[in-house]
């Protein structure tokens, strides 16, 4: 992981001898100091990992360091992927670990703990691993978003619960992810379990399929063929997606837009709270680097950058937030959460039943 170059010079005196002169004394060798190259420091990320180009480069030049990125899939790839090599790790960091496989990688023990300073600014209600191991830096909410002119076309008042959704009126207008496939899919599925129980949330997927939820494997496909919000010609007007999709609309949009066409259902339990981590791998050989830029990454530079660069919140208060997340992305006041060690626990089982009750 360490690059090191290192450089020399040696000036050779040519000797001038007469011949009757007495030999000359050779010349001292000089002294060459070595010029070091900046280091390498391996970060493992999942693949929506994005920083802003000078964000990285201030980071490179106060550090002398080389910022690489390994990105390896979606969280849950990128924790299988640390473990399976943990003995021989890839990274020096691993970023991109969420609360639905936290507890996984804590127990699977990939992490040396690191108690940053940064953590002093922190809310509480973001830091699940009380031994700081894993750290949090961002979070966001997964909603269910809907095509406002959808629902104005057709005089339809927008469901403000997850009981809603079991209404006929919203008939065949809801598509989700498959959570097994799928990271957003996931979120919503554990909505339901926070929301309706371990004993209910079957029955509640039961009564959507009956009401025609549409499912697919990705969030690209929901998003861009089947929701009507994004692409116009989808079936579903509602979707599976996250809090700040509304405001994603409008920085994206080929034309400029002084309103977003979309928004997102916000009661309570209606949408999931995703908390993302950063962890120091085990066996880095770059531990004190390693703590740089966990700091650097919970503080003020970096966690405004993230909002426009991967569409989540920071966890530092002090970060401010662009104007277009203030205007068109709105904060559930009661997301659904669960405990890491349930979800860990019953996580693959859920999805089993899932499976066994939407896609049989």
């Amino acid at each position: 992981m360490k690059k090191i170059k290192w450089f020399s010079m040696m000036m050779i005196g040519g000797l001038v001898l007469s011949a009757c002169a007495a030999p000359a004394t050779p010349p001292s060798t000089p002294t060459v100091t070595p010029t070091a190259g900046p280091v390498t420091l391996m970060v493992m990320t999942h693949d929506s990992f994005a920083a802003g180009e000078a964000v990285i480069a201030e980071f490179e030049r106060q550090n002398n360091v080389k910022l690489s990125f390994l990105k390896s899939g979606d969280a849950g790839a990128v924790v299988n992927r640390a473990i399976l090599s943990k003995d021989t790790p890839l990274a020096d960091v691993l970023y991109g670990v969420d609360n639905a496989f936290l507890s996984r990688a804590l127990d699977a023990g990939i992490f040396e703990q690191y108690n940053s300073p940064q953590l002093a600014a922190i809310s509480s209600e973001f830091k699940l691993d009380p031994q700081n191991r894993a750290l949090p830096v961002d979070f966001g909410d997964v909603c269910i978003n809907y095509d406002k002119a959808y629902f104005d076309q057709k005089k339809l008042q927008v469901p403000q619960s997850l009981e809603d959704l079991e209404k006929p009126e919203y008939k065949g207008l809801l598509v989700v992810e498959n959570p097994a496939t799928s990271s957003p899919g996931l979120a919503f599925l554990l909505a339901t379990v926070a929301h309706f129980g371990q004993q209910g949330y079957l029955d509640y997927w039961k009564a959507l399929r009956s009401n025609d939820v549409a499912v697919v494997n990705g969030w690209e496909i929901a998003y861009y063929t089947n929701f009507s919000g994004s692409s116009g010609k989808g079936a579903q007007p509602m979707v599976v997606s996250y809090n700040t999709s509304p405001a994603a609309e409008v920085v994206f949009a080929t034309q400029p837009i002084d309103s977003s066409p979309t928004a997102s259902i916000n009661g309570p339990d209606t949408c999931f709270r995703q908390i993302e981590f950063v962890g120091i791998l085990k066996g880095t050989h770059q531990r004190a680097l390693a703590e740089k830029f966990i700091d650097y990454m919970l503080d003020v530079s970096f966690q405004q950058d993230m909002p426009l660069q991967m569409y989540v919140y920071p966890v530092n208060p002090k970060a401010g937030l662009p104007e277009v997340f203030q205007k068109y992305a709105q904060l559930p006041s009661q997301p659904a959460r669960l405990d890491p060690d349930q979800i860990a626990k019953n996580r693959d089982a859920w999805i089993q039943a899932w499976n066994g009750v939407v896609l049989k």
